[in-house]
């Protein structure tokens, strides 16, 4: 079963490391200020030339309320009209990217992220569909994983039409917890019944896929009150779930510093945690798909897995990876072909480079062969917990064992933990290590020593 997992106490305390979560390989923090505007024309003149499938990202940064939790790029305010100088920004950045693909190529993939998507009214929205459509080979018979994230608080009934009707047929819906203790916490309040309201409505409307994000390590969390919220979750039946380890990060996130410390479970409270949460999880028959994914067995996700065709990029856990993406909007990331780039952090940098006719692509980087050899490693083992030497050799016409001779010792201290089963042919990564798997990643990775750990979250 690709889904067992074994929990190991003792594995979990020596490999539950500081690392990056493979959303990419090299990760964004390799990306650097040399990489501009000119290697992403390049980059998107070989996309139109190989007329490869798109994925579109598009950053919406408005928040009307700050989550203390929180580490995404966004902007707090009640002002609703500050979305409609980004709006007009965005779809110039809209034009000047379409403007050098080919209007063949199909946008297999669409997500819509934030801060709140939904901050922006229904006529925002629908002007804002209406310039991707008009500029964007988008699918019409719903074929495509046209996705949204969703705060219950800024949606209803109308809400979830209008986006039905817009074309998305996937949302992602934050919830965190449930308990209001914890909610007051983290300054937070929502209630089961307006989740339950947004998901009625969903199902109603036959919106293909559900997902629901879940936090564990914040304030006032116990793993008893944590064990009733995913209970209360369990029962509203999303198709996927995603349970994040909360990495508290003060010194780097100004909204995390009015959280207080003394209020955090400890490492082994969250442990109990997780533990509980995959027990409850795997009773309710969900799948382990990695790291902190699981969905029902029917799942796209759990059945590419199955099928061997299941990747990762920076959306996470993808049956699209295969698309050049094209982030749209302050501090989105793109990859396209060998190159990574990433927009401007800064709203007001992002909105004046636009202002004057110039694309805000601020650093990034372009992978060498390497980095392309090492990425493949990462992908099989992220996502498949298995890694057959002969399929990395073959493509990139290497000797596994003469390449990464230096790392054997690593593996094979692994293979004597019980991480991993380690030959001559495979790296299978057992069930006590796939919880772990990052650790496993990371012995691949060229740059990781060169880096800050304290800028990565912990594995578990």
């Amino acid at each position: 079963m690709l889904d067992a997992i074994r929990w190991d106490t003792d594995l979990i305390r020596r490999y539950d490391l500081a690392g990056p979560r493979y959303t990419s390989y090299p990760t964004a923090v390799q990306f650097d200020s040399q990489v501009g505007t000119f290697d992403l024309f390049h980059a998107l003149r070989d996309s139109r030339k190989a007329l490869r499938p798109l994925s579109l990202y598009v950053h919406v940064p408005f928040c009307a309320n700050i989550c203390y939790y929180c580490a995404c790029n966004k902007v707090i305010t009640k002002d609703r009209g500050r979305a409609l100088p980004y709006l007009r920004r965005l779809e110039q950045e809209i034009q000047l990217i379409a403007c050098h693909l080919d209007p063949t190529q199909k946008v297999e993939q669409l997500h819509f992220g934030g801060g709140t998507p939904t901050f922006l009214s229904h006529d925002e929205l629908r002007q804002l569909m209406a310039q991707l459509r008009k500029h964007f080979n988008l699918l019409d018979d719903d074929s495509g994983d046209y996705g949204i994230e969703i705060d219950p608080r800024e949606a209803d009934w109308s809400t979830m039409g209008l986006l039905r009707e817009l074309g998305f047929n996937r949302v992602s819906i934050g919830l965190q917890d449930l308990d209001p203790a914890v909610q007051r916490a983290v300054n937070r309040l929502q209630s089961l019944e307006e989740t339950r309201a947004v998901i009625d409505a969903a199902r109603t409307l036959q919106f293909r896929s559900i997902n629901i994000d879940l936090i564990y390590g914040l304030p006032k969390q116990t793993p008893e009150n944590f064990a009733r919220t995913v209970d209360e979750v369990i029962s509203l039946q999303p198709d996927r779930l995603s349970v994040f380890n909360y990495a508290h990060l003060p010194e780097r996130f100004m909204p995390q510093r009015r959280i207080n410390s003394d209020e955090l479970p400890t490492p082994a409270q969250k442990l109990e945690m997780l533990q509980g949460t995959i027990e409850q999880l795997t009773k309710a028959g969900y799948r382990y798909i990695g790291m902190d994914h699981f969905a029902l067995p029917d799942d796209e996700l759990a059945i590419a897995q199955e099928e061997s065709t299941l990747q990762r990029n920076f959306q996470g856990y993808t049956t699209h990876g295969h698309c050049d993406l094209i982030g749209l909007g302050v501090s989105a990331i793109s990859q396209i072909g060998d190159l990574y780039c990433q927009n401007s952090s800064d709203l007001n940098q992002y909105q004046n480079a636009l202002a004057s006719a110039q694309l805000a692509t601020s650093r990034g980087l372009l992978c060498n062969s390497d980095d392309h050899l090492r990425r493949a490693v990462i992908q099989q083992l992220i996502c498949h917990f298995s890694l057959e030497f002969a399929r990395i050799e073959q493509a990139f016409n290497i000797d596994f064992q003469g390449y990464f001779g230096e790392l054997w010792p690593q593996l094979q201290g692994m293979a004597n933990d019980g991480l991993i089963e380690l030959d001559n042919e495979r790296i299978t990564v057992l069930p006590a290590g796939r919880l772990l798997v990052r650790s496993v990643c990371m012995v691949f990775d060229a740059y990781l020593e060169q880096q800050n750990r304290q800028r990565f979250s912990r594995v578990i």
